[in-house]
């Protein structure tokens, strides 16, 4: 790869980073820290990030505007596909019944997964579809804001 591509990657990377912990998501980058957080008592939703473009145009979206609602998780967390690799795969080893998919969603409870949205319901579908789905959830799972 030439010095230009790798450039522009690192900034794609760092946009969508700080996208998600503008939005408000904690982001974890290694497996004590998806550990640390997954084993608090509560619920949590975590966005498996990606540089793809149904991540930027439709996940990172819906993952910001789904939280304009009256019910939320009790955390909002992230790990980025390609990037935190150990972080990633650590969360998906806790929802050993779904395959590995990024974007996706997982909802947690208890430390336990309750939930997913994978990448095949979000890439070609519309944003408003995706919040409906993570808002459907907060309102099952979420608490009073």
């Amino acid at each position: 790869m030439n010095m230009d591509f790798n450039m522009y990657m690192n900034d794609v990377v760092s946009q969508a980073r700080s996208e998600m912990r503008d939005s408000g998501y904690t982001e974890l980058t290694t497996p004590e820290e998806v550990d640390q957080h997954l084993s608090k008592e509560g619920t949590a939703l975590v966005m498996v990030n990606s540089v793809c473009g149904c991540a930027g145009g439709i996940a990172r979206p819906a993952a910001k505007h789904a939280l304009n609602y009256d019910k939320l998780p009790d955390q909002l967390l992230t790990v980025f596909a390609g990037q935190d690799k150990e972080a990633t795969e650590h969360v998906r080893e806790k929802a050993p019944e779904y395959l590995p998919s990024s974007p996706s969603f997982a909802l947690f409870k208890n430390g336990q997964v309750v939930d997913m949205i994978e990448r095949h319901e979000i890439e070609g579908h519309e944003t408003m579809s995706v919040i409906t789905n993570l808002q459907a959830w907060f309102e099952e799972h979420g608490k009073e804001i």
